[in-house]
């Protein structure tokens, strides 16, 4: 099972308010995301936010058409005190 931790600047602020946000498979419910996500990060899940991606047509930098496959994107709230490694920044020290 691929659980992918979506780490960009947005996500990474929620990350901050508690909401940690993956790209999980399309065929897993609520209930499964939850354990998957607790047994790969030993960590209680609280809350399960999804949401579907469909797939859909694109053109690439040719001009060409590709599909772009669906996708399924998972916020996902602990309990109080627990946190996730993966999204946690270093503060760089300025000079």
């Amino acid at each position: 099972m691929k659980l992918t931790p979506i780490l960009t600047e947005k996500s990474l602020s929620l990350a901050k308010s508690g909401w940690y946000s993956f790209w999980v498979p399309t065929s897993l419910n609520k209930g499964r995301i939850k354990k998957a996500i607790g047994e790969v990060f030993a960590v209680h899940v609280k809350k399960v936010r999804s949401v579907n991606y469909r797939k859909r047509v694109a053109k690439n930098f040719r001009g060409r058409l590709v599909t772009k496959p669906a996708r399924k994107k998972t916020l996902v709230s602990l309990a109080e005190g627990e946190k996730i490694e993966a999204f946690e920044t270093k503060k760089e020290k300025k000079k």
